[in-house]
């Protein structure tokens, strides 16, 4: 007994050894000595369901008809309005319970469950769908809270009280009793919520610049690979005046560029097979590989982990992978090596390789949406997946301008496509840095430098 009596007292003291000073044990992890924890039953002045039925017979576009927010709206603390829809103002006065004010933390409680956002001003007196809506009481910043469910560590706890098999649910009366940490002055949560949503107008302002970046890449290549825009060192003739137009197969191109097919340019240097080994995950290609359809991607390469034993061959670099056998909507996807690797083994691809023209030109060309699009044209629709076969492929028709036309379009591309990686790199990094924020200020773990209860 005296022995035992030791033992705990020593583990007791190992567990009080494992919390800083200022900081307390309770059930839902580490927290500062001044936090507390509590029910949602306790923060909140409401907790009900959306309206919970068919409501599509009541969807209007009457010039009275109330928002309707539905799971699909709903994103990581904001808002998504696609595909928004209205009621009656009918249908909103029979069921004024599933009216919204602003501040309400909308729950997605059926599909991804625990997913919340913050009502904001603008939707106040909308209405709502299968969601729970969870109305704080004064003291709460229902913005700090919507962080917290949002985090890592609370949508893991949340889906504790998931139900159902097939489609995963979370009943209010399990969310009623649901234990949640907080500072409890509502200046800090304020303070910690503001701090995040700092950090998610960056994320957001990153996202918003890459669309537009991207959507002008888009519209550049669209224009540099038709001949539509030509750049100024190659628009004017040797007399000075602008260089025309002229009709081809292709419809009208530039007067100095030429039509070509692909095999005319480039050689199909083998089909790939049908081995079956590939990988979840795609990565550089740096060695004995196996690159299967599904990860070939525009400026990206997928391959398989495990080496292949079959035939296989020497790949070079500025080869480029061209997806032949694939869904309808990723036939003709292509990937370009960046450097050389000893031997290669594809899975429903093509190897291209040229010499005739630029290699990253035209990587870029088959990439673009007129080659997409033709892709899908050529296309034969099988059981589940399209194909395009060799020669097929090889007639392809090209619009291709000089040599050094090809180098000066490609490099102002690749430079877009650099501009992108980077913000794109920004991106992860904010997120990231978002994540571990959240971490840390929403456990307490590191305190924002404010004088509590000011």
């Amino acid at each position: 007994m005296e022995a035992q009596m030791m033992q705990d007292r020593a583990n007791e003291k190992v567990a009080k050894q494992t919390v800083p000073a200022g900081y307390k044990q309770t059930e839902v992890g580490v927290i500062p000595d001044d936090w507390v924890v509590s029910t949602m039953s306790s923060l909140t002045s409401l907790m009900t369901n959306g309206f919970v039925g068919t409501a599509k017979t009541h969807y209007t576009e009457a010039h009275d008809g109330v928002t309707y927010i539905q799971g699909y709206n709903v994103e990581e603390n904001k808002f998504n309005f696609h595909g928004i829809k209205k009621v009656s103002a009918e249908f909103h006065r029979k069921n004024a319970k599933s009216c919204l004010r602003a501040g309400d933390l909308l729950m997605v409680q059926t599909g991804d469950v625990g997913l919340v956002t913050v009502v904001p001003p603008e939707l106040e007196g909308a209405n709502c769908h299968a969601l729970i809506i969870n109305r704080f009481r004064a003291e709460c910043n229902s913005a700090y809270f919507s962080f917290l469910f949002n985090s890592q560590q609370g949508r893991l706890r949340l889906k504790e009280l998931e139900t159902g098999t097939t489609m995963k649910h979370i009943n209010v009366g399990d969310l009623l009793n649901f234990v949640v940490a907080y500072p409890p002055d509502k200046v800090e949560q304020t303070a910690i919520a503001n701090v995040l949503s700092d950090t998610d107008a960056l994320i957001d302002a990153l996202e918003q610049l890459i669309a537009k970046k991207q959507a002008i890449k888009t519209a550049t290549m669209q224009q540099l690979l038709t001949g539509r825009t030509r750049l100024p060192a190659f628009a004017l003739r040797p007399d000075g005046t602008p260089k025309g137009y002229k009709t081809s197969e292709l419809g009208q191109i530039p007067e100095d560029w030429t039509i070509e097919t692909l095999g005319g340019v480039a050689e199909i240097v083998r089909n790939g097979s049908n081995y079956s080994s590939v990988a979840k995950d795609g990565v550089a290609v740096t060695r004995i590989e196996t690159i299967a359809t599904g990860f070939v991607d525009v400026g990206r390469t997928g391959v398989a982990v495990r080496e292949s034993i079959h035939e296989s061959y020497r790949v070079l670099r500025g080869d480029i992978l061209y997806s032949h056998i694939n869904s309808i909507d990723h036939i003709g996807k292509v990937a370009r090596f960046d450097d050389d690797i000893e031997l290669f083994h594809g899975i429903n691809l093509i190897l291209i390789r040229t010499s005739a023209v630029n290699s990253l030109w035209l990587f870029k060309l088959l990439s673009g949406e007129e080659a997409r699009k033709w892709a899908r044209q050529v296309a034969k629709q099988a059981v589940s997946q399209a194909s395009i076969n060799t020669k097929e492929l090889k007639g392809l028709l090209l619009a291709v301008p000089s040599t050094q036309e090809q180098t000066a379009i490609a490099t102002i591309l690749s430079d877009m496509d650099s501009e992108l990686n980077a913000l794109e790199q920004k991106l992860a990094k904010a997120r990231d840095v978002k994540q571990g924020m959240m971490q840390q200020l929403l456990t307490g773990r590191i305190r924002l430098p404010l004088e509590v209860g000011a």
